[in-house]
C-alpha cells in the first residue's frame, strides 16, 4: 500500500522558521531556491519610487541599485511591489525568480537594532536566463506544477532543478494542481501545498 504524506509549501524565505500546517502529519519544508535567491536592498537609484513595478535593478559591490532597464547593468525587472513588512513573497506572480526585500535606513525608528526599517518587497524576474521561478527551475518563492523536490532533512523537502543541475538530485515532480487531495492521480506519492493559484494542493510523483 502506498503511504501518502502531506507536505507543506516548499519555500521558506530568508531566515523565517518553517511552520507546521494544522492537520498535517507534522512534516516541514526547508528553504529551497527561494532561500538562495532572496536578497535585500535599501533605496538607491534614479526613480521617484525605488524599484516600482516595471523598474529594473542592477547589482554591484555596494548592493542592489535601481538602473534604467536599457542599461547594460540591468539584471532583473520588478513584476510587482508590495508595501509593508511581509516577507514570504506569496503575493508575487508565479513566474517570480526571486524576492527582493526593501528597507530604509532610519535608526530612530528601527526595532531590531540593524538601523533599517522594512518597506516591503519587490517580486523580481531576471532579464535573461536562468529563470529559477519557471516550472522545474529549482527556485522562486512558489512551488508550481512542473517543479521538482528533493528530501532535505527528515520530514522536510525543498525545491531543486528538474534537470539535475541543482545541489540535490530531484526525487519528486509536481504533476498536477487540484482542489483537494482526493482528486490527485492514483500515482501520487506526495502532497504539496501550492501557495500560488486557485488550486491549493499539488500532486507529486516520484521520479
Amino acid at each position: 500500500m502506498r503511504v501518502r504524506r502531506l507536505w507543506v509549501g516548499v519555500v521558506c524565505v530568508l531566515a523565517m522558521a518553517c511552520q507546521r500546517i494544522p492537520g498535517s502529519d507534522g512534516s516541514q519544508t526547508s528553504g529551497g531556491g527561494g532561500l538562495r535567491e532572496t536578497q535585500s536592498a535599501a533605496p538607491s537609484g534614479y526613480g521617484a519610487v525605488f524599484l516600482d513595478r516595471g523598474d529594473c535593478s542592477g547589482r554591484d559591490g555596494d548592493g542592489v541599485h535601481e538602473v534604467p532597464c536599457t542599461s547594460e547593468k540591468a539584471a532583473a525587472r520588478v513584476l510587482a511591489r508590495h508595501e509593508g513588512g511581509g516577507t514570504d513573497g506569496h503575493a508575487c506572480p508565479a513566474v517570480t525568480d526571486f524576492v527582493l526585500h526593501l528597507s530604509e535606513r532610519r535608526p530612530g525608528l528601527d526595532e531590531d537594532g540593524d538601523g533599517s526599517v522594512p518597506q516591503g518587497y519587490a517580486c523580481m524576474r531576471n532579464l535573461e536566463p536562468p529563470h529559477p521561478g519557471d516550472p522545474g527551475g529549482g527556485g522562486g518563492p512558489h512551488t508550481v506544477v512542473g517543479d521538482c523536490l528533493s528530501s532535505s532533512r527528515k520530514g522536510q523537502v525543498k525545491e531543486t532543478a528538474c534537470d539535475g543541475s541543482g545541489e540535490q538530485r530531484p526525487e519528486f515532480e509536481v504533476t498536477a494542481a487540484v482542489d483537494k487531495r482526493s482528486t490527485c492521480p492514483p500515482s501520487t506519492d506526495l502532497f504539496v501545498q501550492l501557495p500560488a493559484g486557485k488550486r491549493p494542493v499539488g500532486c507529486a510523483r516520484r521520479v
